[in-house]
């Protein structure tokens, strides 16, 4: 019994092929893996208008032949008949996205060198005239050299127009093929370009300014500055917007710990409300503005479409470290949690590219850390307008998170030239249409982030905060003895304060420290009900955080503990993720010791210049 002709779809991801496949195939599907690796292998049979059966293949997407991914050299073995048991295609069904046709030209000359049957689907055409753009399919068949026929899978136009012109295809093979396409990846880019603005005979006014706008802030030289220019506006925002919220949300806390006090006779739960929840986990949720204005900004980047171009601009400067843009994305989402960022390193087909991202994640400025820098920053910084909406408070802000990127991208240097050796691998991402944000879209955002906010501020922060007062409170200290001094925690903050206190840490940070690796925001809770229970009376115990640090801490104490936060991995749950995605506790012990010693040596730098300067 002699086999069916085959056909194969081919083109880049997101060109519409699995979507095709189905309008072709329909439920006469077989999907299994090739053999030897995990990629899928989709195959279903086709009935050309000749009612011959032909099995169709959807071959995963590719961006080139030269294969960095295995989905890729799936692709490519199968259409050069160099894969063990699959029968080489006579046809080709090249897909092209009809709105990203520079891009996906690239690809499409690469094929059309190998000289073999092939039909071109201009997919999703219906898109591209959303965009304003109208296309001349003449001429693009005429650059191509083979037949185009324009689709719309999800909608079934086109298809029989398709399925006639891979019954005809190997009638029309061009042997000279080999010899036109066979240029180097410069010349196909400029090629593509030429193509794709010839095939184009009108774009709509707002293609043409997005088009303009793109060239403006993906400019290799401008971009950048645009970029930076926008995260410092925003660290200024943090602390401009938020005051106002801030101030009084921690008199709506003020108020509260009065009116117990009031109402309730002196002991054990008057101190539990007052000293351990209102000053301890009280102390954190007035950072809420915070948290919401910082996320509106990175949700309105996204939904605009400007963060996938942060991205693209970012490539360049990872790939210096040895990173790739592929890195991009998970370390993007490690400045909301390094947990979720290490889970997306799994998306990096390089190991040693995978395993440098996950262990310089930590690195990034997460949410948590923004409790801890915004306490500290308010209480030693003064409030001095440098210039037109430029604050020294978000600007020391802006310098700590720089130099949590920064610090991550030299660690990366490093380790990809001992550890994890090798080179930057390629990086293509297609860039989304700008749109307006959704104000809903929006809403559900900042109130997901605020409810997990609230959500470990009402678990995790709650229960070590009250764990850390129950040891603070007892034993009970003598007539004259600091509270503080005669506790639990006063015994355990006296062990590990003599390795912290060279590099400028006084008690209290040093027991801050120990709950803080539960989370980071820990550390300010911590602190202020070391503060409340040590108090003398009432009214010091009233005081929030941010006036007991401005009265006891030294400048270069507090810049010593800010770095200390840029550096020091203050979360067992990342490093549990890390232990879990790298199936072992070396790298994990590794991270954890090199971002200890890193956060020791600079925390110690800081003070010691700060205080040779002076301050």
């Amino acid at each position: 019994m002699s086999r069916h002709r085959t056909a194969a779809l081919v083109g880049n991801p997101n060109a519409g092929k699995s979507a095709l496949f189905n309008a072709l195939t329909g439920a006469r599907q077989k999907i299994a893996n090739y053999p030897g690796v995990t990629v899928e292998r989709k195959a279903g049979r086709l009935t050309l208008p000749s009612g011959e059966p032909l099995e169709l293949i959807d071959l995963p997407g590719s961006y080139s032949f030269d294969a960095a991914s295995p989905d890729e050299d799936v692709t490519r073995k199968v259409v050069h008949g160099e894969f063990e048991g699959e029968a080489l295609p006579e046809v080709l069904v090249l897909v092209l996205d009809a709105a990203n046709l520079e891009q996906h030209l690239v690809f499409a000359q690469e094929v059309l060198e190998l000289g073999r049957p092939t039909v071109v689907a201009l997919n999703m055409v219906d898109l591209a005239e959303r965009d304003g753009l109208t296309l001349d399919v003449a001429a693009l068949s005429a650059a191509l050299g083979v037949p185009v026929i324009p689709t719309v899978a999800v909608r079934r136009k086109g298809l029989d127009e398709l399925c006639a012109a891979i019954a005809e295809a190997e009638s029309h093979a061009d042997e000279e093929a080999h010899k036109r396409w066979h240029i180097t990846l410069p010349e196909r880019r400029l090629a593509a370009k030429h193509m794709a603005r010839a095939a184009i005979l009108s774009a709509s006014a707002r293609h043409t300014i997005e088009n303009g706008v793109d060239r403006v802030l993906l400019n290799p030289w401008i971009g950048p500055v645009i970029l930076f220019g926008l995260l410092f506006v925003i660290f200024q925002a943090v602390f401009a917007w938020a005051t106002p919220f801030a101030d009084a949300l921690e008199g709506a806390v003020g108020t509260i710990s009065g009116w117990v006090v009031d109402i309730m006779p002196d002991g054990f739960f008057r101190d539990f409300l007052t000293e351990g929840v209102l000053a301890g986990v009280g102390s954190v949720v007035v950072f809420l503005p915070q948290i919401v204005i910082l996320f509106f900004f990175i949700l309105v980047m996204e939904a605009t479409g400007y963060m996938a171009r942060a991205a693209f601009l970012m490539d360049r400067l990872m790939a210096g470290v040895g990173l790739s843009g592929k890195s991009f994305i998970p370390l993007l989402s490690s400045f909301a949690c390094a947990i979720p960022g290490i889970m997306a390193a799994r998306s990096i087909p390089d190991p040693k590219d995978r395993l440098t991202t996950i262990l310089v994640a930590p690195l990034m400025t997460c949410s948590a850390r923004l409790p801890v820098y915004a306490v500290i920053i308010a209480a030693v910084i003064p409030e001095t307008t440098l210039g037109p909406g430029i604050g020294l408070q978000g600007l020391v802000l802006f310098v700590l998170y720089l130099a949590g990127i920064v610090g991550a991208l030299v660690v990366a240097l490093v380790l990809r030239h001992t550890l994890a050796k090798g080179a930057a691998s390629g990086f293509i991402m297609e860039m989304p249409r700008y749109q307006m944000p959704r104000i809903r879209d929006l809403a559900i955002g900042l109130w997901h982030r605020a409810y997990v906010f609230l959500r470990r501020a009402g678990t995790i922060i709650f229960v070590v905060t009250i764990a850390l007062w129950l040891m603070l409170s007892f034993p009970k200290a003598e007539p004259g003895e600091s509270q503080l001094d005669a506790s639990v925690a006063g015994m355990v903050a006296d062990g590990l304060h003599p390795v912290l206190e060279p590099i400028g840490f006084n008690r209290e940070m040093s027991l801050a420290l120990i709950p803080a690796m539960a989370a980071r925001e820990v550390a300010v809770s911590a602190l202020a009900t070391t503060y409340a229970v040590d108090a003398e009376d009432e009214d010091l115990a009233a005081e929030g955080v941010t006036d007991k640090i401005a009265a006891l801490w030294t400048l270069p104490t507090a810049l010593a503990f800010l770095a200390w936060f840029v550096f020091a991995p203050q979360c067992i749950s990342t490093i549990a993720v890390a232990r879990r995605e790298t199936n072992g506790w070396k790298w994990p012990t590794f991270m954890v010791v090199y971002l200890f010693a890193l956060a020791y040596a600079f925390a110690g730098l800081t003070f010691w210049i700060a205080t040779a300067a002076g301050l």
